[in-house]
C-alpha cells in the first residue's frame, strides 16, 4: 500500500485533491467573513430577486409587444408601452441600488474584519517571525493583497448575486415557455465551463506569481526610501533605478498573462454563446414557418435566452476577479495560519510591580543551531546595577531579548521575584520593564506622544518632569512648537542625543522597576554622551539594571560587571577587581585605553 501511494500517478492526483480542497477552504473562509452581516445580505438577496424578475418579465413582454402591437395594431397597448418601460426601469434601479449598497457594504466591512484580523495576528508575532519575513513583504499582504481580496468581497459578491438571481429568472421563464428551445440553449451553458475554468486556473497562478513580485517590488521601494542616505553618498542612483526597473519589468511580465488569459475568456464565451442562439433562432423559425408558435412566443423566448448569455457572461469574468483574490488570499492566509510561538500560559497570573530582583538559572539558547549562551546564571538584587561586556556575538544582547520575552530559552529559566516569566502575562511582564535600545525608534508624531508612549494616563505635567529629568526640557522649549513639534519619520528632525534622551524621557515616565539600557549611548559624541550619561544616572535610581555597554569607562561604577565570551560568563567582579585579575577584561581594557590615547 505504501508502495503504491508513492506511485507518481498517485502523487499526482493526491496533490490534485489536495489544491481543491485546500481552494475549497480558501473560498469558505473568504465568504465567510461576510456571515456575520447576515441582516445586509438578506436585504441584498430580496432586491436581487427584484433585479433577476424584472429582467423576467421584460423578456415576458416581449411577447405581447409583437403579437399584439406590431402585428396586431393594438393602439392601447401601445400606449402603456412608455409606462410599462417607465416602471420597470423604477422598479429595477430601486433593486439594485439596495442590492449593490448593501453587498458592497459588506464586502468592504468584511475585508476591514480580515485587515484587522491580520494586523493583530502580526504584532503578536515573535520577534523570531519578523527576522523570517521581510517588512516589505508584510506589508505587501497587508495592503496589496487585502486590496485584490476585496474586489472579491464587495464587487464580486455583487455580481455573483445579481446575475445567478438574473440568470435563474430567465431560465425559468424560458423552459416554461418553451422548454425544447430552452434545453437547445442550455446545452451551451455546460460547455462553456469548460474553458472559462481553464483559464481561471491560469488567472489563479500567474496572480499568486504578480503578488509576489509586487512584494519584492516592494521591497526595493522600502530599502531605498530607508536607505537613501546611503544612496546618495556612495552615488548609487543608476544601480538603485536599475534594480527597481528589473524587478518592475518582472512583475509587469506576470500581470501581462493574467491580462492575457482574462481577455481569451469574453472572446471564448461569445463564441460558445452564439451557437446557442444560432441553434434557438434556427429552431424557433421553423416552428413558427410550423405556425406551431408565434412571432411574439419566439421572439419572447429568444429575447430570455439572449438576456440569459449576458448574466453567464458576467459570472466568468466574476470567476476571473474570484480567482486572482485566491491567489492573494492563500498569501493573506498563510500569515494567518502561522502560529504564534510565544503565546500566554493557559493559567498565566498577572505579575504585580515587581521589587526588582532577577535571576537566570542555567539558561541555553540558540537561535537556529549555534548556540549563543550556555548554561548562563546570574542573580540581581534590586536596585542593583549589572553591567554586561564582552565581544561583539558574546551573548549580550540576547540576555536582554530573553528577559523581555522576545524568544523563550530552550533550556532554564528565568525569574522576577522568583516567578517564571513564562507564567505570567506578557502584558504584565512589560509592564515592569523598561527598554532603552541601541535604536533610538521614534514615531512620526508630537514629542509629547513620543514621550508619554506606552503610559496613556500621563498628563503634560508628567511628560514634561520626565524630559526634565532626561535633560530634555530645554531643547526642546526651543523647538518651534515644543512639545507639540512633529518629529518626522523615526525622529529624522532630531540629533542622536537628542533622541536618546527622549527614549530615556519615555523609559523615565513608565517607571518601571527594571531598566535595560542596550548600548544606549554608543553612536553619540562626546559632549552627547556626556548629557545622556546624567540623564540615564536619574533613570537608574532605585532600579535593577541591566546594562549593555561597548566603552567600558560607561560601566565603571555598576555593582558587578559580567564578561562574556561564546555565550558562558568568563569573569564576573567589580571594575577594580577584573582588572586585577588580568583577564579578558584586562585585555578588552587595555586595547580600548590605547585607541582612545
Amino acid at each position: 500500500m505504501g508502495e503504491f501511494l508513492r506511485h507518481p500517478l498517485v502523487k499526482v492526483g493526491t496533490d490534485k485533491v489536495f489544491l481543491k480542497e485546500q481552494q475549497k477552504n480558501i473560498y469558505k473562509r473568504l465568504f465567510g467573513y461576510a456571515a456575520p452581516y447576515k441582516g445586509w445580505l438578506a436585504l441584498a438577496m430580496l432586491a436581487s430577486l427584484g433585479v433577476g424578475g424584472s429582467d423576467a418579465v421584460i423578456a415576458y413582454l416581449v411577447k405581447p409587444f409583437v403579437d399584439e402591437l406590431l402585428v396586431a395594431g393594438n393602439i392601447e397597448l401601445a400606449r402603456q408601452v412608455p409606462l410599462w418601460v417607465i416602471a420597470l426601469a423604477a422598479f429595477k434601479g430601486i433593486a439594485r441600488y439596495l442590492q449593490q449598497y448593501n453587498l458592497r457594504s459588506v464586502g468592504q466591512a468584511a475585508i476591514q474584519d480580515i485587515r484587522n484580523q491580520l494586523y493583530q495576528h502580526l504584532v503578536v508575532q515573535p520577534l523570531r517571525f519578523f527576522t523570517a519575513n521581510s517588512s516589505a513583504s508584510l506589508m505587501s499582504r497587508i495592503l496589496n493583497d487585502v486590496n485584490v481580496m476585496q474586489a472579491a468581497l464587495s464587487d464580486v459578491l455583487v455580481t455573483i448575486l445579481r446575475e445567478v438571481v438574473t440568470m435563474l429568472a430567465l431560465i425559468g421563464y424560458a423552459f416554461y415557455a418553451d422548454w425544447r428551445m430552452a434545453l437547445m440553449a442550455f446545452i451551451v451553458i455546460p460547455a462553456a465551463a469548460v474553458p472559462a475554468a481553464a483559464l481561471g486556473k491560469m488567472i489563479k497562478k500567474y496572480s499568486r506569481r504578480g503578488q509576489d513580485a509586487m512584494g519584492d517590488l516592494t521591497a526595493v521601494i522600502e530599502q531605498t526610501l530607508s536607505g537613501i542616505k546611503v544612496i546618495k553618498a556612495f552615488g548609487t542612483e543608476a544601480e538603485e533605478r536599475k534594480k527597481f526597473e528589473a524587478e518592475n519589468q518582472s512583475f509587469y511580465a506576470l500581470i501581462r498573462k493574467t491580462f492575457r488569459y482574462d481577455a481569451a475568456s469574453s472572446p471564448v464565451i461569445e463564441l460558445l454563446t452564439s451557437f446557442g442562439v444560432a441553434a434557438v433562432l434556427w429552431y424557433g423559425l421553423n416552428r413558427v414557418i410550423a405556425e406551431e408558435i408565434t412571432k411574439g412566443e419566439m421572439f419572447s423566448i429568444l429575447a430570455a435566452i439572449v438576456m440569459m448569455y449576458t448574466p453567464l457572461k458576467r459570472l466568468t469574468r466574476v470567476n476571473n476577479i474570484v480567482q486572482q483574490a485566491l491567489g492573494a488570499g492563500e498569501r493573506v492566509f498563510e500569515i494567518l495560519d502561522q502560529p504564534s510561538e510565544l503565546v500566554d500560559a493557559e493559567n498565566a497570573i498577572c505579575l504585580p510591580r515587581s521589587s526588582g530582583r532577577v535571576r537566570f538559572e542555567k539558561v541555553d539558547f540558540a537561535y537556529d543551531t549555534e548556540p549563543v549562551l550556555r548554561n548562563f546564571s546570574v542573580s540581581a538584587q534590586p536596585g542593583e546595577v549589572i553591567a554586561l561586556v564582552g565581544p561583539s556575538g558574546a551573548g549580550k544582547t540576547t540576555i536582554i531579548s530573553l528577559l523581555n520575552r522576545f524568544y523563550d530559552p530552550q533550556a532554564g529559566q528565568i525569574l522576577i521575584d522568583d516567578q517564571d516569566i513564562r507564567s505570567v502575562t506578557q502584558k504584565s511582564l512589560h509592564d515592569n520593564l523598561a527598554l532603552v535600545d541601541q535604536e533610538t525608534f521614534l514615531f512620526n508624531e508630537s514629542i509629547a506622544d513620543n514621550i508619554g508612549y506606552g503610559s496613556p494616563g500621563a498628563d503634560r505635567a508628567m511628560i514634561e518632569n520626565a524630559a526634565q529629568q532626561a535633560y530634555a526640557h530645554e531643547f526642546i522649549c526651543q523647538l518651534p512648537q515644543g512639545y507639540a513639534t512633529l518629529i518626522g519619520d523615526r525622529g529624522v528632525r532630531l540629533s542622536g542625543g537628542q533622541r536618546q534622551r527622549i527614549c530615556i524621557a519615555r523609559a523615565i515616565l513608565r517607571d518601571a522597576p527594571i531598566l535595560l539600557l542596550d548600548e544606549a549611548t554608543s553612536a553619540l559624541d562626546t559632549e552627547s554622551e556626556a548629557m545622556v550619561q546624567q540623564a540615564l544616572a536619574n533613570l537608574m535610581r532605585n532600579r535593577t539594571t541591566f546594562v549593555i555597554a561597548h566603552r567600558l569607562s560607561t560601566v565603571i561604577h555598576a555593582d558587578r560587571i559580567l564578561v562574556l565570551e561564546a555565550g558562558q560568563v568568563q569573569e564576573m567582579g567589580s571594575h577594580q577587581q577584573l582588572l586585577e585579575q588580568e583577564g579578558l577584561y584586562k585585555r578588552l581594557y587595555d586595547i580600548q585605553f590605547q585607541e582612545q590615547a
